[in-house]
C-alpha cells in the first residue's frame, strides 16, 4: 500500500477533518485552536464564508485558463486590486504557485534585469527549497545538506540577530552593516551583485524581526551600488505583521516584492511584484508556468483581500499582535529557560535556552508537544527548533488571545515543571 514519505516531518499528531475560523477539529470532533494557520497561509481563517463562495462560484465557472494560453477575469481582476496595496511603483506582477517558485522568479529577474550574477542573502534566511531557492536559504542544514553543489554566485552576510549576539539591536545593526560593506570589498564585489535578499523578520530562521534602521542601510547600499533590493515578503505579507506588507514598518521600499502563503486564504498562489520598466528588463519568454495565476486561487486572492480590507484585519494583526506578544512576555518571565521573547504583528515567538545560554532544542519540543496535548497547535522554528512560534490568522480576536495564552502558560509550566 503506498504511503507518504518518510521524509516529510509532522509537526503535531493531530488528523485534522475540518476547519472554521481560528479552530481545527479532529476526526472525533476534539477542537484545537491553530495558531499555525498552514505556516501563515489561512489568512482569514480556516474557510472564511467569503472565500468559500469565491472559490465555489469559480469552480463552477472556469477551473484552469493557463494565462499564456488565454486570460481570464480572477487573474484581471486580482492585478487590479493588488494596485490597491502594492507600494508605489510595484505596477508589474508575476504569478506563480508556491513562495519557492517566486523566489526563483525573482532571482532570475535580478539577474536578467541587471546583467550581475550574484546575490547576497542574510544568516538565518528561508526562501525556500527548489535549487535556486534552497541555495539562498540559511535557517538550517536540512534544507541545504546532501543535495550540493548549489546554485553559485551566493553570498552570505549576518543579520542583526540581537539577542544571539548578546548585544543592544544598535550594536547588531551595525555589525551587520559593517561586515557587510567589508563582503563588498572582499569577497562579494559590490559591481557583480545583482540583488540583496532578505527578510523583514526572519522566517524559519526564528522569527527576529529586522531591528530599526538595518532595512535603510540595505536601502543605502543598494542605491549606492546599483543593487536591486528584494524583500521576501512570503510570510510577512498580506497584514500579518500589523501593517499590510512587513517592510512598513521600516519606511523603506523594495525594488521587488515576493508575497505567497497569506495571499490566497490557502489557495497555491503566489507572485512577484517590480516595476513595469524592471520588470521590462528580463528576457521575454523567460516567466510563465502551467499553473500560475490559476483561476480559482486568483478568485479568493480577491475575495482574502476584500475580507482583510472590511474587516480591518490588518489593524486586527496589529492590535491583538501586541496583546499576544506581551501576554508571551509575561509568562516568560517566570521562567529562565525562555531566553527571548519577540515579534512584529501576528508573529510571535518565544526562544528556550539551557541555564548556560545555548540553545535547548529539547524544551522547545517538549512544550511544543504539551500545547498539542493541551488543545493549541504551535510550531517550531530557528536553526536549532529551540523556537516555538505562534502564527493565529488574522480573524483572531482578543478572547481567542487569551484562550491561547492560558494554553500556553499551562503548557511552558508543564513542559518545564
Amino acid at each position: 500500500m503506498a504511503q507518504l514519505s518518510p521524509l516529510l516531518k509532522q509537526a503535531t499528531p493531530v488528523q485534522v477533518a475540518r476547519g472554521e475560523g481560528v479552530y481545527l477539529y479532529d476526526h472525533d470532533g476534539r477542537r484545537y485552536l491553530d495558531f499555525t494557520a498552514g505556516i501563515g497561509v489561512t489568512s482569514t481563517g480556516h474557510c472564511h464564508p467569503k472565500v468559500v463562495a469565491a472559490a465555489q462560484q469559480q469552480v463552477a465557472t472556469l477551473i484552469h485558463g493557463q494565462y499564456t494560453t488565454v486570460m481570464h477575469q480572477p487573474l484581471l481582476t486580482l492585478t487590479e486590486r493588488l494596485s490597491e496595496v502594492l507600494p508605489a511603483g510595484l505596477d508589474s506582477l508575476f504569478y506563480v504557485n508556491s513562495g519557492s517558485e517566486a523566489v526563483e522568479a525573482a532571482l532570475r529577474l535580478s539577474r536578467q534585469s541587471t546583467g550581475r550574477q550574484n546575490v547576497v542573502v542574510f544568516q538565518g534566511s528561508f526562501h525556500g527549497r527548489t535549487f535556486g531557492a534552497a541555495s539562498l536559504t540559511t535557517s538550517g542544514t536540512k534544507i541545504r545538506a546532501g543535495i550540493g553543489p548549489l546554485v553559485p554566485g551566493v553570498t552570505v552576510a549576518p543579520f542583526p540577530y540581537a539577542y544571539r549576539y548578546g548585544w543592544s539591536e544598535k550594536e547588531a545593526v551595525d555589525f551587520a552593516l559593517r561586515e557587510l560593506d567589508y563582503l563588498l570589498v572582499t569577497a562579494a564585489p559590490a559591481a557583480d551583485i545583482a540583488a540583496f535578499f532578505v527578510e523583514p523578520v526572519l522566517g524559519e530562521g526564528g522569527y527576529v524581526p529586522a531591528p530599526p534602521g538595518f532595512l535603510a542601510g540595505l536601502r543605502e547600499r543598494a542605491d549606492r551600488h546599483g543593487i536591486l533590493l528584494v524583500f521576501d515578503e512570503v510570510q510577512t505579507g498580506f497584514g500579518r505583521t500589523g501593517e499590510f506588507w512587513g517592510h512598513q514598518h521600516f519606511d523603506v521600499e523594495p525594488d521587488i516584492l515576493i508575497t505567497a502563503k497569506g495571499l490566497a486564504s490557502g489557495f497555491p498562489l503566489s507572485a512577484i511584484a517590480a516595476s513595469t520598466e524592471l520588470m521590462s528588463r528580463g528576457l521575454p519568454g523567460s516567466q510563465g508556468g502551467t499553473y500560475g495565476g490559476n483561476a480559482v486561487a486568483c478568485a479568493a486572492a480577491v475575495a482574502t483581500l476584500d475580507v482583510i480590507l472590511e474587516e480591518g484585519l490588518v489593524e486586527n494583526a496589529a492590535r491583538t499582535g501586541e496583546r499576544l506578544l506581551a501576554g508571551s512576555r509575561r509568562i516568560a518571565a517566570d521562567y529562565a529557560a525562555v531566553g527571548d521573547v519577540r515579534g512584529l504583528g501576528l508573529m510571535v515567538a518565544s526562544e528556550f535556552v539551557n541555564p548556560d545560554g545555548s540553545p535547548a532544542p529539547e524544551i522547545a519540543n517538549r512544550v511544543h508537544r504539551t500545547a498539542a496535548d493541551l488543545g493549541l497547535l504551535l510550531l517550531t522554528c530557528g536553526p536549532h527548533g529551540n523556537v516555538v512560534r505562534m502564527i493565529p490568522p488574522l480573524v483572531v480576536d482578543e478572547a481567542q488571545i487569551d484562550q491561547g495564552l492560558e494554553l500556553w502558560a499551562k503548557a511552558v509550566s508543564s513542559g518545564l515543571g
